[in-house]
């Protein structure tokens, strides 16, 4: 799904609404459970996209599965969304609501590629890393890729280090090639 403005509009007056009721990190918790549920279920997702399922079926099925489950705020930006028949930027409201409440706690959201699950210290180097190269508090997303034979990738927003052995055997088969 790509993100619209509409999308980050909605997501701007969530964040601000959030903020003035003093809810922000309930309503971040409920966007990213709402984003969890929609990525893990495609169904769901199909269903949000649909022009074919009529509108009233789409606010029973999301009133059924969030009204409970999330704060009130946030269900009223569901609730507002299915009344003007735009489901279909509900998940790009909540990853847009995502990358501004990061931006508003200063967050750098980073990810690590590596040949095999990072441990817990490996994890801190990686952050203190990212830490020191943004000034921010990190995110760290982790990847597992076997292809990298050993070492890491970590991108930072449009940044990449990459120390895997792929990279450093490509870098030197150029260097090979250029000389």
């Amino acid at each position: 799904m790509s993100e619209s403005r509409a999308a980050v509009r909605y997501a701007k007056a969530l964040l601000e609404l959030s903020l003035e009721k003093g809810v922000l990190e309930e309503v971040h918790n409920d966007m990213q459970l709402f984003s969890q549920v929609v990525a893990d279920n495609r169904g769901l997702e199909l269903m949000l996209l649909s022009p074919i399922v009529p509108h009233h079926k789409k606010h029973t099925v999301l009133k059924e599965i969030f009204q409970a489950k999330v704060h009130p705020v946030s269900f009223s930006i569901i609730d507002i969304i299915t009344r003007k028949n735009r489901e279909e930027i509900l998940f790009d409201i909540a990853t847009a609501f995502h990358r501004q409440y990061n931006s508003y706690k200063n967050i750098q959201v980073a990810e690590v590629t590596t040949t095999y699950p990072l441990d817990e210290v490996q994890r801190r180097k990686m952050n203190t890393l990212v830490e020191k190269t943004t000034g921010k508090r990190v995110e760290l997303h982790e990847k597992i890729d076997p292809k990298l034979l050993g070492g890491f990738v970590l991108k930072i927003g449009d940044r990449q280090i990459d120390e895997s052995v792929k990279g450093k055997l490509q870098r030197i088969q150029q260097q090979l090639v250029n000389s």
